[in-house]
């Protein structure tokens, strides 16, 4: 938020453990908008994010906070020693704060170590950082439209220059206030700022460059130019048909080729994850490495290679979420934005998300929900999310057709030998491509040989 936020230069300061003086510029006594809970929860969120819960300190650094927004003094204090810690690469605990303060000669002026340990006990859960950063922030910017329509009515009722300087101060002052708006960003770029930029990557695309990672099916990028940032495919199936197999194939292939990948499973454990992944790899028969002593000691000597030289380096994170919610997936990807990168998402699968619901929501409203979720976090993150979606027995996407909207790539994944062992085409699979907005629609067919858990182009099978 801008610096038009700060209060008027002209009131005198406060005593840093004193709440700033009440507003009387309007010829009444009014307490300005504030929440000191609110503010004691930031603070304490700030100490006690560090560890497991470290993506919590910098999820609430995100929503913008600034010292000046505190209302109490004393919270602009401590803040700004909590991000002088940060920004020195020091942890920040509430001994670390005490200790700065103190050797600023600021620690009795915030009420001592005891008042720190007070906002730490006003965090009902660091989770919820955020939440209390944006309450901050949304009361500062009250006060802060408060402060501007006081100087105008000040300076109007004084009757000092003419009409243009009142308009002058009323533009400067409307200006100021809508700037400094949470959240209010810059207007968007002309298309004579984008040209250059969108000449030169013309000219990669015509040269032959893939524009987007690898789903691992040459005839799938070739249709869809691959996956590309801040866009999301839907990979929709009946189960049983191979959906997952599809998805993680195509992470790994994306992380093979140095893409950092996050792969969120709601059905599946990381184990029944990474024995898909060594059969695939290792081309050893998925039902061998889940029964005893079915591994020959040829086998044993190829998972051991898969680990020195695949999944040492494969910069690939399997998420198992300890609950089934949105809001724990977005946390763990920006988790890993924030650590390494994130190029791809997957979500396994979106039925089974959860989202916050009221009695009045449908699970088709709430479905939709999820479906928006990731498609924004793509856009936030900069990064391709494939979602995936379970089909009803009549082949329909189930409970929301916002799934489909939200898509940049639909493909269904079809067995002809599901319902007809003995079919000719037994061993293939079609991805139906039913929406794409990088290319035509089309079936593009693959080999599938799930008992190696994993797809591949005809050629190669």
């Amino acid at each position: 938020m801008s610096s038009t936020h700060d209060l008027p230069a002209q009131r005198p300061a406060a005593h840093a453990d004193e709440p700033r003086p009440h507003t009387d510029q309007a010829g009444f006594l009014r307490t300005p908008p504030q929440s000191l809970e609110a503010e004691q929860a930031t603070l304490g969120t700030l100490m006690t994010s560090m560890g497991a819960s470290e993506r919590y300190f910098a999820e609430t650094l995100e929503t913008g906070i600034v010292a000046q927004e505190y209302y109490k003094p004393a919270h602009t204090v401590i803040h700004r020693a909590i991000c002088d810690l940060h920004q020195a690469g020091e942890p920040v605990d509430v001994l670390t704060v005490a200790a700065e303060l103190a050797e600023r000669g600021e620690l009795a002026k915030v009420g001592g170590a005891p008042y720190l340990h007070a906002c730490i006990q006003a965090v009902p859960t660091a989770a919820n950082g955020p939440r209390y950063a944006e309450i901050v922030r949304a009361k500062a910017y009250r006060r802060a439209a408060i402060e501007s329509a006081h100087k105008i009515l000040q300076y109007a009722y004084s009757e000092e220059g003419d009409e243009d300087n009142v308009r002058s101060l009323v533009e400067q002052e409307l200006t100021a206030i809508v700037a400094g708006t949470p959240g209010l960003r810059d207007a968007p770029p002309l298309v004579d700022d984008l040209y250059l930029d969108y000449v030169a990557e013309l000219e990669e695309i015509q040269n032959g460059r893939q524009l987007g990672l690898s789903y691992g099916i040459t005839d799938l990028d070739a249709m869809t130019s691959g996956m590309h940032p801040q866009n999301v495919t839907v990979i929709a199936a009946q189960s049983g048909v191979g959906k997952s197999t599809l998805a993680l194939n195509a992470a790994v292939a994306a992380a093979k080729n140095g893409a950092t990948v996050m792969f969120s499973s709601l059905e599946m454990s990381s184990t029944e994850l990474m024995h898909k992944i060594v059969a695939a790899e290792g081309t050893l028969p998925l039902h061998h490495l889940t029964r005893m002593d079915a591994l020959t000691p040829e086998d044993w000597k190829k998972v051991e290679r898969l680990g020195r030289e695949l999944f040492r380096t494969l910069p690939l994170r399997i998420h198992r979420p300890d609950h089934a919610s949105l809001r724990d997936i977005e946390s763990a990807a920006r988790a890993c934005a924030r650590k390494d990168g994130l190029d791809v998402l997957v979500v396994d699968y979106l039925q089974l998300v959860e989202v916050e619901q009221n009695r009045n929501n449908t699970r088709e409203q709430a479905v939709a929900a999820v479906s928006r979720g990731l498609k924004n976090l793509s856009v936030d993150l900069d990064c391709h999310v494939i979602a995936l979606s379970q089909l009803n027995d009549d082949g329909m996407v189930r409970e929301s057709r916002a799934i489909k909207n939200d898509a940049s790539v639909m493909i269904k994944v079809e067995r002809p030998d599901m319902d007809e062992p003995e079919s000719p085409r037994a061993g293939e699979v079609d991805l139906v491509i039913e929406k794409n907005r990088f290319g035509p629609r089309a079936t593009v067919s693959a080999a599938a040989q799930l008992h190696y858990s994993r797809f591949l182009d005809m050629q190669l099978a």
